[in-house]
């Protein structure tokens, strides 16, 4: 991809980057060779980019072709808005307040070049402002107010503002941000680029480092080219055409934020916003199983006013569910009403809302993980060693997980295939990981995961690489059919 940076006047510009063209604003603007290039990365550093600016147009043409600017013009615009400061502001709130805890009273400027300062106590902070507002250069004005630390303004800044002392390493940051992503030629032309939110820290990731390699194999056989991203680069994600989030999925967590802003900047995306929000809250999928007629266990939403209803609504033993829980975490189950009372009253203390679910049990769920409204894969996952559930967690030890298995699909007991799928797709149109249990030939969908596991050697134990083609294949199609065309 090519690298331009656009100035007013590139014989005032000061410095020098490696395979990185500098261009005058006036010749990206009207120069046919910019227009009908391809795939290029603008970093706009030019001093005016207020409304209708030169460098305004700058990013909006940018735009328009299918260019990647930074700044975009939202976040150009944003930075004026005084409310989408202090909401920015709000969000990393702990994080001023410990990069800035030593510092007395007063104001205080941070310089942040391409998501860097210079003070390395400062760097997790110029990095979590970069996120929010992705511009070559900032400028942060923090003040001291009632007993704290609060972001007061935050602008762009310009190339003729870095102070001498700054100026190499201004210039190291900005070289290592192009080196990432755009100077590192190909030798493979790609239609399309694909971000693959993962971290291998994360202990609960939905694939293991084996099935991500997967993944960007089968990209690549169908014209895509895919970059393993992490929480660092939420600023970056604009850059690309599609986000697919292998890590698991909260709305109180970075996931929903890339997820978010991904869908905002245009990218198709799995899991997008509205499916982790419905698929990882029990009271939203209770509500809607019981609308469509989806089977299910007996379900009944427990609050401070109809605890007394629960051995009759539900019966006992019976199964106590965070709304939000999941791999098992805020799950419970209770033989008594004794033991339902306690752990009602614990429960209801982190939500109003608890679901109480009929316990049913079985050696093991049924898995089947559906795609575009069809069946994608078939497994087993059974209960672990000596416990109830798919995963222990019994007196603080290491987690236990039961057997996956792979099961072929003319295999699955009759109905399944159609139940799963038709309760996926109450939740939208993409990857999704429905749970059953089938006891005495009734089926029972327990629920709707949006961001079903997918590791090398279990799932796609018989599939093998055509589980991960189909999934390129999603993508191929919807970018193909995006309104309009690739973004080259």
């Amino acid at each position: 991809m090519k690298s331009l940076v656009v100035v007013e006047n590139t014989k005032r510009w000061p410095f020098h980057f490696e395979a990185v063209e500098v261009v005058s604003a006036r010749a990206y603007l009207v120069e046919r060779r910019f227009a009908e290039m391809k795939r290029a990365a603008v970093y706009n550093m030019c001093r005016r980019i207020g409304y209708q600016s030169v460098g305004y147009y700058v990013s909006l043409l940018a735009a328009a072709r299918g260019h990647r600017p930074m700044p975009s013009v939202s976040t150009s615009q944003a930075l004026g808005h005084l409310p989408l400061l202090r909401a920015a502001s709000e969000e990393i709130e702990d994080e001023i307040q410990h990069a800035l805890a030593p510092l007395k009273r007063g104001e205080f400027v941070l310089s942040i070049y391409f998501g860097r300062n210079m003070a390395k106590r400062y760097d997790r902070l110029a990095r979590a402002l970069f996120n929010q507002f992705p511009a070559p250069i900032l400028i942060a004005r923090f003040q001291w107010e009632a007993d704290e630390w609060r972001l007061a303004s935050l602008r762009l800044g310009n190339a003729s503002e870095v102070p001498e002392t700054h100026r190499e390493f201004a210039i190291k940051s900005a070289e290592a941000y192009f080196e990432r992503r755009h100077v590192a030629p190909r030798r493979t032309v790609f239609r399309y680029d694909l971000a693959i939110l993962w971290s291998e820290d994360d202990d609960s990731a939905p694939s293991d480092e084996a099935a991500i390699r997967r993944f960007v194999r089968a990209a690549a056989r169908h014209g895509i080219h895919a970059d393993i991203i992490g929480p660092e680069d939420y600023g970056r994600v604009d850059e690309y055409d599609a986000l697919f989030i292998r890590e698991t999925t909260a709305v109180n967590h970075r996931t929903y934020r890339f997820a978010t802003r991904a869908v905002a900047e245009g990218l198709v995306v799995i899991d997008d916003p509205e499916a982790i929000v419905r698929c990882t809250n029990k009271v939203y999928q209770a509500e809607v199983f019981a609308r469509h007629g989806i089977p299910a266990p007996r379900t009944h939403v427990m609050h401070d006013g109809n605890t007394h209803e629960l051995a009759e609504r539900v019966g006992l033993p019976c199964v106590l569910k965070k709304p939000d829980g999941a791999f098992s975490h805020g799950v419970v189950k209770v033989e008594s009403s004794e033991e339902a009372e306690a752990k009602l009253k614990d429960l209801l203390e982190e939500s109003e809302l608890v679901v109480a679910q009929e316990y049913v049990r079985s050696e093991f769920d049924w898995r089947v993980g559906v795609l575009d409204r069809k069946a994608l894969f078939l497994a087993r996952y059974h209960m672990a060693r000596g416990h109830w559930q798919i995963v222990s967690r019994k007196g603080g030890r290491k987690e236990r997980y039961g057997k996956v298995e792979a099961i072929r699909m003319e295999d699955a007991p009759p109905g399944l295939i159609d139940t799963a799928v038709r309760a996926a797709s109450l939740f939208g149109d993409g990857l999704f990981g429905v749970d059953v249990k089938v006891v005495n030939g009734r089926l029972m969908v327990m629920e709707v995961n949006d961001n079903p596991n997918i590791e090398a050697g279990y799932e796609d134990a018989i599939m093998k690489d055509a589980i991960y083609d189909e999934i390129a294949v999603w993508f191929r199609a919807r970018l193909d059919r995006r309104g309009e065309g690739p973004r080259l």
